[in-house]
């Protein structure tokens, strides 16, 4: 446990901690109460919120009315101090509350008893002031209030369901770890046992290549008839289902896909049990937000949770596990959506400490920091890596492709696949299991160059074989045991040849492990930071940005898709290559609304029914807009349907305010475009009133052609290509000269000193 508070894994808890605080405070600074009043969104009116700084519970008596009650007076009172209902509206953020109740309870307990208190309803006497001009007919539907309301409980909410589901998970990894141990030692070494075995040492003879073959067998027929989705790797099929199906998973995968990776690892499959134990969490959190009245967004929060969470009970790699999640899961960078992450992440480090150890998962020799030209040498390597891990990604493929063509159904190609492995592992029984010790023997840089070829060529053979074929198993760990065998073998050469570079050879396998990895699933963040904690050596990070950058780059130069991909995109289904901040949070209503005239089509409110209907017939406006504004004031009172007016003869003798809807909505000059789309799509106006909220007056109107206008701005700034600072030519001329000398001036040094 003593890696566990180490300064890279404290920093990280803290970091999530305190990016949990600044999301509860947030939502606190925008909402200001005042005591008996309305709280008025974004403003500051009233007396703020306590922080955390100095005496808490004075701090917040004192905004009440209630100063000098002490602490121990206070421990009955505290359950229901967020609790609806109080003649006060009282406020407290999460961190508040956290604070609050150990100043309390001291002992803890008050915290284990009371903490749904953080999960009622907050404050009810927070009511949005009307924007026009307290008119409440016309009341201003405070959309933004309302979405903001519970977002500090419903991140809460799924942060806890994160960390349990994350419980769980690192129980699973345990549980698959050990029955593939229990499936590998009956089947080659005909007992039972849970402890960690190999079946590298296996005397079976030919026998072996049955033992696969009737894996896939096993395999074939559970994914026949019980599901087909756990065929593959993982991260594929967890991705498909966040983009197609709102994040839906069936919950039998929860069971099958470790028991059918048990199987087919067990028996010899060349494969890691990270993809399957990353498909069970994503399973696990599926399923628990379909049980849950949640969003589809918490749900996909929920799987990539639940996914990362396994990968770090394996690994023991947290930070790379919430890469990996923005990288292929998430989709997006928002605190939202990898606070749940980052929290489950960490549950899984913890479970990984407790169930596995906190050994490194793969020791390596220390290495020192290595020098401009070992770097540079490590770069060039990465494009080496880069060119292999195309090869692998296509032949991967291809090999699908070609059993896509067997006439046979696909419930027998596993036991096909099986054939080629155990054929392999007769003559090269290294490439059989999980092989997780191999990647540690090329970390050494012991191991012979015949040995790192066979492993190398014979590991990729079999295992594109067996993953083509469709049967259950992970290709993390073969694209490990590739790439640091690759590295190992360049170091070799490397150092033979060209020895003043300075390369070592544990350093040169680290960095061609990480750029395969790198390559192949384009997840560079992820590959860099998981080698580094899976071997405790921050020295190497340099090397490693160095060799995963350059073979990133051939990577996306040569390959439009990548092995994480290209399955999802055969299918005809889209794939984010790219994130971008949301336009619509960027964006302030007040940047891109549009004048009221002529954009909306006003009347004045002391005009009869039949003078407005003349205007209309008179300016030909009958079959433009349906929605005219009644206005009074400056100020928006309502809004007349024109068909319906049109229509209607009975009315002609009222007040157009006899006949207007005085219910519309509205919104502020000061408020995202986010929130404008969101009131106009569940309002179905197609015209939003803009309020100026310093006024409370009508400032203008935002339509939709307004926001299709900012998305097009932005299309057209990465589409137009445009100078902006011109050079004059007489200062290109000039330093072209002075390029000419100096080149002359080198060539004349060269020859004298020849």
């Amino acid at each position: 446990m003593q890696r566990m508070f180490d300064a890279f894994d404290v920093g990280l808890i803290t970091g999530a901690l305190s990016l949990f605080l600044r999301e509860s405070n947030s939502y606190v600074e925008r909402y200001t109460v005042q005591p008996g009043g309305h709280g008025t969104f974004g403003s500051e009116c009233g007396d703020r919120p306590p922080d955390l700084h100095g005496d808490l519970l004075e701090q917040v008596f004192a905004i009440h009315g209630r100063e000098g009650i002490s602490a121990h007076d206070l421990k009955d009172e505290a359950a229901v101090l967020c609790q609806p209902g109080l003649e006060n509206g009282f406020l407290l953020s999460f961190g508040q509350c956290v604070v609050f109740a150990i100043l309390v309870a001291g002992d803890g307990v008050f915290i284990t008893n009371k903490l749904g208190f953080l999960f009622q309803t907050l404050p009810l006497n927070m009511e949005e002031k009307s924007p026009n001009n307290g008119n409440t007919a016309a009341a201003h539907v405070s959309e933004e209030l309302t979405a903001e309301k519970g977002r500090v409980r419903r991140i809460l909410f799924i942060t806890s369901l994160a960390i349990v589901n994350a419980v769980i998970v690192g129980g699973i990894a345990k549980l698959l770890v050990m029955l593939i141990n229990v499936v590998t030692s009956i089947f080659f070494y005909g007992e039972i046992s849970a402890g960690e075995v190999s079946p590298e040492h296996n005397t079976l003879g030919y026998w072996v290549i049955a033992i696969p073959v009737v894996g896939g067998l096993i395999v074939g027929i559970m994914a026949r008839f019980g599901s087909r989705a756990i065929r593959g790797h993982g991260i594929p099929e967890a991705m498909e289902k966040i983009i197609t199906e709102e994040s839906r998973i069936h919950p039998m995968i929860t069971i099958l896909k470790p028991l059918s990776a048990a199987i087919s690892i067990g028996t010899g499959g060349p494969f890691g049990a990270e993809g399957p134990i990353i498909s069970t969490g994503g399973a696990l959190g599926s399923f628990c937000g379909q049980t849950l009245h949640i969003t589809a967004q918490e749900r996909k929060v929920l799987l990539a949770a639940g996914a990362t969470a396994g990968m770090t009970a394996i690994f023991g790699t947290p930070f790379a596990a919430i890469l990996l999640a923005i990288e292929l899961l998430l989709f997006e960078f928002a605190a939202k959506s990898f606070l749940p992450v980052m929290m489950a992440c960490i549950t899984g480090a913890c479970m990984h400490f407790v169930l596995f150890g906190s050994a490194a998962t793969f020791p390596m020799p220390e290495v020192e920091a290595p020098g401009s030209a070992a770097v540079f040498t490590y770069g060039a390597m990465g494009i080496v890596i880069g060119l292999a891990s195309v090869l692998v990604t296509k032949c991967v493929y291809i090999i699908e492709d070609l059993f896509e063509k067997l006439p046979i159904h696909w419930m027998w190609w596993p036991a096909i696949g099986g054939v080629a492995v155990g054929v392999v592992g007769l003559f090269f029984p290294k490439t059989l299991g999980v092989g997780y010790h191999n990647i540690t023997d090329a970390l050494t840089g012991d191991l012979s160059v015949g040995i790192l070829v066979s492993l190398c060529f014979w590991k990729f053979t079999s295992w594109a074989i067996a993953l083509g074929s469709g049967t259950s198993g992970g290709t993390l760990a073969p694209l490990l045991t590739i790439g640091s065998s690759m590295g190992c073998l360049i170091g070799i050469f490397v150092q033979t040849y060209f020895p003043e570079a300075g390369i070592s050879l544990p350093l040169a396998a680290l960095v061609g492990m990480a750029a395969l990895f790198a390559g192949s699933s384009r997840a560079i963040l992820t590959s860099i930071v998981f080698a580094v904690e899976t071997t405790m050596q921050e020295s190497t990070l340099l090397s490693l940005i160095a060799g995963c950058s350059t073979a990133y780059l051939v990577s996306f130069v040569l390959m439009r898709s990548t092995i994480m991909t290209e399955k999802i995109k055969r299918r005809g289904i889209l794939m984010p290559e790219s994130y971008r901040p949301d336009l619509l949070e960027l964006k302030r209503v007040f940047e891109i609304m549009s004048p009221v005239y002529p954009t909306l089509f006003t009347i004045a409110n002391n005009l009869k029914v039949k003078e407005v209907k003349q205007i209309v017939v008179d300016e030909g406006l009958q079959y433009e807009g349906r929605s005219m504004a009644v206005v009074g004031n400056n100020k928006i009172l309502g809004f007349v349907d024109r068909k319906t007016m049109l229509a209607n003869d009975a009315s002609d003798d009222l007040n157009i305010t006899g006949i207007m809807d005085p219910h519309f909505h509205t919104i502020y000059s000061d408020n995202s475009l986010a929130l404008a789309l969101e009131v106009m799509l569940k309002a179905k106006q197609q015209v939003l009133p803009v309020i100026d909220r310093g006024t409370n007056e009508l400032a203008g109107v935002i339509t939709e052609r307004d926001i299709l206008n900012a998305f097009e701005k932005r299309f057209f700034e990465d589409k137009v290509i445009q100078q902006h600072i011109s050079i004059p030519q007489k200062a290109v001329g000039m330093s072209k000269k002075a390029m000419g000398m100096s080149k002359k001036a080198a060539g004349m040094l060269r020859r004298k000193g020849s």
